[in-house]
């Protein structure tokens, strides 16, 4: 863990790289349970973030802990530091799976939290890991829709990997724990995604990025990991998308027209979906247009 003064030169360093025209800044306090560390220790940190927030350099302090790890008091304390956002860490929604995972927390404690930090109109995040022990694919879309009820606006989905040195490593080399092969992984988060797309939550993030500091060397010992997960799920997506064109045709070329945020995710991760459609069509283009949503797309043939 930084000291205070380490983290005042974290964001300094980090400021001076943003363009002057930049959107939003935030302050992240991951890797941990924020609200788990010692009060005296929370405020330190927090008043570092704060002195950026008060001249206007940043626009908020996000944070992420255990559910269990919330309270009045605490809530207090973040409004107190003008913290903008909370993630929990829920996992799941399914109390069998947070016991046989050891989470060590229950449904009731993510409940109590979520309300908590949404009463104190502070926004708050939800994290959903799939493949846990004991989950099952029902259980991710019953967290996903139990998430949908706490009002959660910013959503994490990582499948679970086995980290050096846990006790789900342990289970895993006595044979107890089977993790997710990574195409059940996609499958599953493309499931859950397209839940919380159609109740408009925002998911910031799919599939565990080295940066996070929970991976580094060989701490890896088994589990989907793919730096490009997102990229992953959203060409699976697609490619459900694109199946009414993935058929025989008198055709010999077929253009694609999609909207430039999603141009990348229709030809897909390793341009898979382009290939899929060379099965069917000699000629396959794939080409943007400003005036098209989300996974609107229309198709010209030749």
């Amino acid at each position: 863990m930084p000291e205070a003064e380490e983290v005042k030169e974290i964001i300094k360093k980090h400021l001076a790289t943003f363009p002057k025209r930049r959107k939003i800044v935030e302050i992240g306090f991951f890797g941990g349970n924020f609200t788990g560390i010692a009060v005296e220790e929370q405020e330190k940190y927090l008043d570092a973030a704060g002195e950026y927030l008060a001249s206007g350099e940043i626009q908020g302090i996000r944070l992420s802990t255990r559910p269990d790890y919330i309270n009045e008091q605490i809530i207090k304390l973040l409004k107190k530091y003008k913290v903008s956002t909370v993630e929990l860490g829920a996992q799941s929604m399914v109390d069998e799976v947070l016991l046989k995972s050891g989470r060590g927390h229950t449904v009731e404690d993510t409940e109590k939290a979520a309300g908590l930090i949404k009463n104190a109109g502070i926004r708050l995040g939800l994290q959903m890991m799939i493949g846990l022990p004991g989950d099952k694919p029902a259980h991710d879309l019953h967290t996903a829709h139990e998430f949908i009820k706490l009002e959660a606006e910013d959503i994490r989905i990582y499948p679970t990997l086995v980290i050096r040195g846990t006790a789900l490593a342990k289970l895993y080399e006595e044979g107890k724990y089977i993790p997710l092969e990574m195409k059940e992984a996609v499958h599953r988060s493309a499931e859950v995604f397209k839940v919380f797309e159609t109740a408009r939550l925002r998911v910031i993030r799919m599939g565990l990025h080295p940066s996070e500091g929970l991976l580094s060397g060989d701490d890896l010992v088994a589990g989907p990991f793919h730096e490009a997960f997102r990229e992953l799920v959203m060409t699976e997506i697609w490619s459900e998308h694109l199946a009414p064109l993935m058929k025989d045709s008198d055709y010999e070329t077929v253009e694609v027209f999609v909207s430039p945020a999603q141009f990348n995710f229709a030809i897909g991760y390793g341009a898979k979906n382009k290939k899929s459609l060379l099965k069917f069509y000699s000629t396959v283009v794939f080409r943007q247009n400003e005036n098209l949503k989300a996974r609107e797309y229309y198709v010209d043939y030749r």
